[in-house]
């Protein structure tokens, strides 16, 4: 590409045909919407489907909702500024996703559970569902508001609008279709959206490497010489002298990208995200049985590993793009790297498919789950137990416009975040212990717990916050001049992706230490619960 070309790309912007591109991508998004999600008459239907989505549905769905506007947006954008260590978080996450076949998702169908914390209900009591149930919401909206801001970052930096009109664009037709459609409208569109994800991966990923100059064999040289390649970081450092066991082993802890934690992190993650998030879990519940839905998490293995691989590539190719090209300019937030490409050199037509791809990331949204789990697990026990079907629809219908309006604002409060690729783990890392926890304390054992539960679960998150604080806030702490707490934050340094291990072992440990051995009346109802027999035909199998 001659200077004169990058001269015109850089003054170019969006055509009539990006336009026309990006508005039939989104026009087949709500055909598919409208034709899924009419006739929903209750509940069941809004938040499940009526358990007749087709497996391979509910798979790329699940995809299209862990990639999200993160691996469009932030995924890139790692790539380009660090290197490829993030891929090590899927060996992690492969494993997770087997646990949650076999221990998770047939406890689910045996109960018939419409959310994941009517389980915790069944298990423990109304207490610890309440309770599991808040700690999603807070988890939830916060890594999604994150999630919602990377999506609209994108989109405002290729549309040149402002980070507000985006949220309110993406906010209204969020809200519209889900509150129209429900899940089935979710999971199909879903399904589209991975497809697109994919598609704009492939056409970005083959223009990069049509412009990058020389041989292919080259730019992997220019890569790897600035250490865009690492793949595996294994932790192992020079000693240094005089340092005491503690120190070296607190110098260990406090990288959050090693290899071990970044494995054990995403094992821990991935059980506390597909297996005890209703947002996931949704999707899993839409099929008709527990075999299918076990195929379908299992296939978001081979699905969403190329996808993430893709995008990391992304990243590599426009660094390589970059070195080559040192007079065009950068962004000022390296988050934005992969959409200022996108407006100052992709061509005219390819523009409107990445921003139909960042787009429909940004509208895969959480508030099906979200008002699933307040309509199921608060509203209908607590607020009002004999409603019609009717009215418990029309209230998960107005929950959706309500979680909207809080998630877009939520966003809008992140627009000063840089990195935004480890903020969505670090709020889960604080509150997600707490949650998976306790469903291993329900799943692994026979222990009766209930509002001991409660006092583990926060007892867990407020410590884990702590740890963070200390662990990421070294500056703000140095800045407050307190001798003592600089003094403590130079001795406890804990990387953010231990966090959601040491929380889990803490909520479990103390649930465990709170509760108590199950009576033997208590014993047999639970065995005359949870039986295999007792499971509906095809629901259970």
């Amino acid at each position: 590409m001659n200077e004169a070309q990058a001269a015109q790309n850089l003054t170019g912007a969006l055509t009539g045909l990006d336009g026309v591109v990006c508005a039939a991508i989104l026009a087949v998004l709500l055909v598919i919407a409208y034709v899924t999600g009419r006739r929903e008459k209750d509940t069941d239907e809004y938040f499940l489907g009526g358990r007749r989505v087709p497996a391979v549905v509910a798979c790329l769905s699940f995809v299209a909702t862990e990639v999200s506007a993160v691996t469009i947006i932030a995924v890139p954008a790692a790539g380009f500024r660090e290197n490829w260590q993030y891929l090590q978080f899927f060996i992690g996450s492969a494993a997770a996703r087997l646990l949650v076949a076999i221990l998770f998702i047939p406890v689910f169908y045996r109960y018939r559970c419409t959310t994941i914390y009517e389980f915790l209900k069944h298990r423990f009591g109304g207490t610890t569902q309440y309770a599991g149930s808040v700690f999603f919401f807070i988890t939830r909206l916060l890594a999604s508001g994150v999630r919602l801001y990377a999506a609209c970052l994108g989109v405002s930096v290729i549309l040149g609008w402002s980070l507000g009109a985006s949220l309110a664009l993406f906010t209204a037709v969020s809200i519209a279709y889900i509150a129209f459609g429900g899940i089935k409208a979710v999971v199909w569109t879903g399904a589209y959206e991975t497809a697109v994800f994919y598609a704009a991966g492939f056409v970005v990923g083959g223009y990069l490497l049509w412009q990058i100059q020389g041989p292919l064999s080259e730019a992997w040289q220019t890569a790897a010489d600035a250490g865009r390649l690492s793949l595996f970081n294994y932790g192992v450092a020079e000693p240094v002298p005089g340092e005491s066991w503690w120190g070296t082993i607190n110098r260990f802890l406090a990288d959050p990208k090693t290899l071990w934690a970044a494995t054990l992190n995403a094992f821990f993650v991935g059980l506390c995200v597909f297996g005890t998030d209703q947002e996931m879990m949704q999707r899993l519940l839409t099929v008709k049985t527990r075999r299918s839905s076990q195929r379908a998490i299992l296939g978001t293995i081979l699905a969403a590993l190329p996808l993430v691989a893709t995008y990391l590539a992304l990243g590599t190719l426009l660094f390589v793009f970059y070195h080559q090209h040192p007079d065009l300019s950068l962004p000022d937030n390296s988050d934005k790297i992969l959409s200022h490409f996108v407006v100052h050199i992709l061509p005219t037509g390819l523009k409107g498919l990445v921003l139909a791809a960042i787009v429909l990331a940004s509208i895969d949204s959480p508030l099906s789950s979200l008002s699933s789990s307040f309509v199921t697990d608060i509203y209908r026990p607590l607020i009002r137990r004999s409603a019609s079907e009717k009215h418990y629809l029309w209230v998960s219908r107005a929950g959706v416009v309500a979680f909207g309006i809080l998630l877009a604002g939520l966003a809008y409060l992140c627009r000063n975040l840089e990195g935004i690729l480890w903020v969505a783990f670090e709020i889960l890392a604080v509150t997600g212990g707490s949650t998976l926890g306790v469903f291993l304390l329900g799943l692994l054992t026979k222990r009766r717990c209930n509002r001991g539960n409660v006092v583990a679960m926060t007892v867990s998150a407020v410590a884990m916050a702590i740890l963070l604080f200390l662990g990421e806030g070294k500056d703000y702490i140095a800045a407050l001049g307190w001798d003592w707490l600089t003094a403590l934050s130079s001795q406890v340094t804990i990387g953010w992706s231990w966090l959601i291990v040491i929380g889990t072992v803490v909520t479990f440990v103390l649930g465990y230490l709170l509760g108590r051995p199950p009576s033997a009346d208590e014993q047999g109802q639970g065995e005359g619960q949870g039986g295999e027999a007792t499971a509906p035909e095809g629901v259970g199998r």
